[in-house]
């Protein structure tokens, strides 16, 4: 039970981390990263603190779904619906464009089995490692929960398949100690049966990873290898092979792993976040450096309720669990404070960035 409670508050604390360090870089190159000296990672949103995104909350909800509904994915759609309805009229700071456009067909009541829009951005990947972390002993479940996931909000074929690729990564991150790295052979077999027959992008991306870790290239090499010299960008097929070859390439080194990630700029909130799934499964709330967790400013969805929801995931006996209850109420106010609060980093993105690494901001 501790095994799995370090494991689960792992992938939900290290997702938040991830998120929170990578947002105030969202869409900078890596250049400019280095040229503000930010390369030391740590929380930069708001006086030494941070703040999460879009990417913990629909892990979270995503959580909530899968403890009121964990052996129907149907049900569990419903609610994860339901739960994407009401997070839209809090007034997220950022959305992606696909999910927003599924949401608010969901609001004009288009059944959830049509809600879904043709679009391989990220959002099913982002929410997609709790699925296969809850489902590790039971592929066929973990299949059918990512599926009515994804479908949700996105129903180009390649969503589903980045979305499986993470889930997978998780279930075998919970199953493995931190210090011995999953069989490759039998990992890259999976990750190639993903996606569908014809799809050669998936194929190719799949293959550079393997190779890429044969040559024991770098992240950055890596991430060259994919075109992406100016950022990873969120675009799923570029996102969910980066963030792999990343927690593989640096297996059971939380820090290293998001140091890496975060400097390759770009969708730096999302890479971050999914990299921060997969290496804090892999290593557990102890793994992750304290700073990173304790410096995230957040309510009501606080660190102390994200906990609480890995917790409950950690019980295998559903019939004990519900979900986690928090002052919901709370939500606008406080993400009006973070509207408020990013678009002041628009405006600092205004400034020189000699005038800023100057001033440290």
């Amino acid at each position: 039970m501790i095994h799995l409670q370090d494991k689960f508050r792992g992938l939900i604390l290290g997702t938040a981390a991830g998120d929170a360090l990578g947002l105030p870089a969202e869409g900078f190159k890596p250049k400019t990263i280095k040229q503000l000296g930010w390369t030391d990672w740590k929380h930069r949103l708001f006086f030494g603190k941070g703040m999460v995104s879009d990417d913990t909350d629909h892990t979270f909800f995503v959580a909530q779904a899968l403890l009121s509904n964990p052996d129907n994915p149907y049900e569990f759609k419903k609610s994860l619906a339901w739960k994407l309805r009401w997070w839209l009229l809090g007034i997220p700071a950022g959305i992606g464009f696909g999910t927003l456009r599924a949401i608010l067909k969901l609001w004009f009541f288009v059944p959830i089995n049509k809600s879904g829009v043709r679009s391989a951005g990220n959002g099913p990947a982002m929410r997609s490692a709790i699925i296969g972390a809850r489902f590790a002993d039971n592929t066929n479940l973990l299949n059918k929960f990512v599926k009515s996931s994804t479908e949700l909000t996105h129903t180009d074929p390649k969503a589903l398949t980045g979305a499986l690729a993470i889930s997978h990564a998780a279930a075998s991150a919970l199953s493995n100690p931190k210090d011995n790295i999953p069989k490759t052979k039998e990992f890259f077999e999976l990750l190639y049966s993903l996606g569908t027959k014809d799809d050669h992008e998936w194929k190719t991306n799949v293959k550079l990873i393997e190779s890429s870790l044969k040559d024991n290239r770098s992240v950055s090499e890596f991430v060259n290898s994919m075109n992406l010299n100016n950022g990873v960008t969120g675009y799923i097929y570029h996102t969910v092979p980066v963030a792999i070859y990343v927690w593989l390439r640096h297996y059971g080194d939380f820090k290293t792993a998001l140091t890496e990630v975060l400097n390759c700029g770009g969708d730096t909130d999302t890479v971050g976040a999914i990299t921060g799934a997969l290496a804090g499964v892999t290593v557990g709330e102890e793994g992750i450096p304290k700073e990173w967790i304790n410096n995230i400013m957040e309510w009501p969805r606080s660190i102390k309720v994200l906990r609480k929801a890995a917790d409950a995931m950690a019980v295998q006996d559903t019939d004990e669990v519900t979900m986690v209850k928090y002052f919901w109420p709370g939500i606008i106010v406080r993400n009006v404070f973070q509207l408020i609060v990013v678009l002041g980093h628009v405006a600092l993105r205004l400034m020189p960035i000699k005038m800023r690494s100057s001033i440290g901001i």
